[in-house]
């Protein structure tokens, strides 16, 4: 396992011209150093709690819940159809006061709040700490739990992760270790992404040996408040939450072009469509997707008139919104 190259006083241009055109994990220390949230969540687990109470405007949050015998690992069941952990939208000074009272049990529940929308829950949030790396249109995101860890798993979008208190622990795999790490069933994911079937933190070898292939490119950091920590679209990560309160605020862009439809979403489609048909039809449809969707080789476009509009060139507005209602149309009747 490698360390995630280190940068420091990183500005826009830094980031945007040099570190995401890289495709490569950044680990950016001191990034959001003098943020208030960081510099007053220092104290104590009681601080962080009552800075995020002194914000929160009383709206529900996403909430997941783990028993002490699932040591912290936020995964499937033990026959994969489901999760073991419960979830539910609780008020977040709730959360908050279960953190609290679980911090000095000897077997605590692993609790986490995830993904909560800081616009919406604490919209005073972004004013008083500002990101100053991407657009300020990407929406940030908060993450808030006790120790545990959540498994290897995949974002559709760029990543950039700042650690407001606590301390996270990253591993990382490039995109092309996908069947090395043991990819789980996707409709009963934890995040509706697969989780990888290996914990990173204790690996299985044995049962997993493809997995050693994959932990000798992973590359890991831990990160203190202040850090930060850019995951390039459909890199797996892993991460542990290592203090009694942590709190971790991100900001996910890019990684769906214009059409507004993700690429997992067209994975599925393809999956559904495509597998179980015999392997000279889809080698052929191997063919044609390179082609047409990768491009690897010859420009499908190349022949066709410069100014056509055409889903093999360039769409209108008009005729993206056909297509959609096209597909929304034929996956309804095949239903």
């Amino acid at each position: 396992m490698h360390k995630i190259a280190e940068w420091q006083d990183v500005d826009f241009d830094t980031f945007q011209n040099d570190i995401v055109p890289a495709n490569k994990p950044a680990l950016i220390r001191s990034l959001v150093t003098d943020w208030p949230a960081v510099e007053q969540c220092r104290s104590s687990a009681a601080a962080t709690c009552q800075y995020l109470e002194h914000l929160d405007t009383g709206t529900p949050v996403y909430t997941i819940a783990a028993p002490p015998e699932a040591g912290g690992r936020f995964f499937y069941r033990d026959d994969l159809q489901g999760v073991n952990f419960n979830r539910g939208q609780i008020p977040l000074v709730q959360v908050l006061g279960q953190l609290m009272a679980q911090s000095d049990a000897p077997s605590a529940h692993s609790i986490a709040v995830q993904a909560l929308s800081i616009r919406d829950a604490l919209p005073d949030f972004e004013k008083e700490n500002p990101i100053n790396l991407i657009d300020a249109s990407v929406p940030p995101t908060m993450w808030i739990g006790n120790k545990g860890h959540v498994a290897p798993h995949y974002d559709v979008h760029r990543n950039l992760a700042c650690v407001m208190a606590g301390k996270r622990q990253f591993i990382l795999y490039p995109p092309e270790q996908l069947a090395n790490l043991y990819p789980g069933p996707i409709l009963d994911a934890p995040g509706g992404v697969p989780i990888s079937l290996v914990d990173a933190w204790d690996p299985d070898f044995d049962k997993f040996p493809r997995y050693a292939e994959a932990h000798a490119v992973a590359q890991e950091a831990v990160l203190e408040p202040g850090d930060a920590i850019y995951i390039p679209s459909l890199w797996w990560h892993g991460v542990a939450s290592l203090e009694n309160v942590n709190v971790l605020v991100n900001y996910w862009w890019d990684g769906i072009n214009a059409s507004g439809i993700s690429p997992n979403d067209s994975l599925l489609h393809a999956m559904l469509a495509i597998t179980g048909l015999d392997d000279a039809q889809r080698q052929a449809w191997r063919d044609y997707f390179d082609y047409y969707v990768f491009r690897s080789g010859e420009d499908p476009a190349a022949h066709l008139p410069s100014g056509l509009k055409d889903i093999v060139t360039s769409l209108s507005s008009e005729q993206a919104k056909a297509v959609r209602e096209f597909l929304a149309k034929r996956l309804a009747e095949d239903s």
